[in-house]
């Protein structure tokens, strides 16, 4: 039962389907799956074992340690997305950890030494896994542009659009949208204070452009952000 559970979360993935039944089911001999919770440190840069993750369930933040040792949200990981040594190069510039934000995370691992070989043997999946990564790289660096062209409220507008298109519940143009982030988390991934996004969140409340608390944030109209 087990092994089918691996199987199914593997095969469920689109970085996978262009492998055989028979190549998934020895690709599920070398994963790990793994179950965390809230809180939870998942995974370090650091690690003497590099690995590749496969989130299946929930939400992690990546967070980036500079030498002083300040702490910078790097990226939200959603389900479907890899994270971890993902360039397949141990030489880490910077050190960074994962941290589960939903109540509970399903999470598919490889050895990194394991999952070279795989794509050594497997020219279709080496090519998925480029395109795939590229396409991750590309956000990753789209997102940066952003930072850089913006102002603070453009960016917190612009967030909160891609996020309750990625997670909301849409209802006309009411969308809802689960709350796992602390206001400095998301003051971090737009780049600016604690005080100012609390600032353009209330704000927003004041002009009825969305309702905000721990749990949840309603937005009344997305057209309007």
């Amino acid at each position: 039962m087990y092994e089918e559970l691996k199987y199914w979360y593997l095969r469920d993935h689109k970085l996978f389907r262009t492998l055989s039944y028979s190549q998934i089911k020895q690709l599920c001999i070398i994963t790990g799956f793994k179950k965390a919770a809230k809180g939870e440190i998942i995974y370090f840069s650091s690690s003497d074992v590099p690995r590749i993750f496969l989130l299946k369930k929930g939400n992690i933040k990546i967070v980036a340690i500079d030498d002083d040792g300040n702490e910078t949200i790097k990226d939200i990981i959603q389900k479907g997305d890899l994270f971890g040594e993902l360039t397949l190069e141990t030489d880490a510039k910077e050190q960074e950890y994962a941290k589960v934000l939903s109540d509970d995370v399903v999470i598919c691992s490889f050895l990194m030494a394991d999952f070279e070989d795989l794509l050594l043997r497997n020219p279709a999946l080496a090519i998925s896994y480029t395109k795939f990564v590229g396409l991750k790289m590309k956000r990753v660096k789209n997102s940066y542009a952003n930072l850089i062209s913006k102002d603070a409220k453009t960016r917190m507008y612009q967030f909160l659009k891609d996020w309750a298109e990625k997670e909301g519940v849409r209802n006309g143009n009411t969308v809802a949208i689960e709350n796992y982030l602390t206001q400095n988390d998301i003051a971090q991934i737009i780049c600016t204070s604690r005080q100012t996004a609390a600032q353009l969140l209330n704000e927003m409340e004041i002009n009825q452009l969305l309702s905000y608390n721990r749990k949840e944030i309603i937005i009344p109209d997305i057209s309007k952000l």
